[in-house]
């Protein structure tokens, strides 16, 4: 006889109602992170600020995708690097080498992909 836990593993909805759902996560995950994360708006600020250079530099279009992307993927890591440090934080509040660890470098990898990204930008814009 099959056990009936196994249902709780499939996902409520498909097809166009998931992606209807999905899509509704994840703008509450962005709300989240703008309403909690210091960093993670400043980020956006700069890279909104940034956005205008983009569609006004006279560069190629994989130049002006490379400008663009490496921006976005500090949003990105920044969004992960949040949801790790919620994670932690939810696992226990009291001081681990783990914790700290996993915290560590989940700024690592933002601090990498900024340096990415300034560096992208410099070497197409100058």
């Amino acid at each position: 006889m099959k056990a009936t836990t196994d249902q709780s593993i499939a996902p409520p909805h498909k097809g166009l109602l998931r992606i209807f759902h999905a899509t509704k996560y994840s703008l509450s995950g962005l709300k989240q992170a703008w309403q909690q994360e210091a960093a993670f708006r400043q980020e956006v600020v700069i890279c909104a600020l940034c956005l205008p250079v983009v569609l006004l530099a006279d560069v190629a279009g994989l130049e002006r995708a490379m400008l663009f992307g490496s921006a976005l993927l500090v949003i990105i890591v920044e969004l992960i690097n949040s949801a790790l440090e919620a994670t932690v934080d939810r696992i226990g509040l009291e001081h681990h080498p783990l914790s700290g660890s996993a915290k560590d470098m989940g700024s690592a990898a933002v601090l990498v992909s900024l340096v990415l990204m300034v560096g992208v930008w410099l070497c197409i814009l100058l």
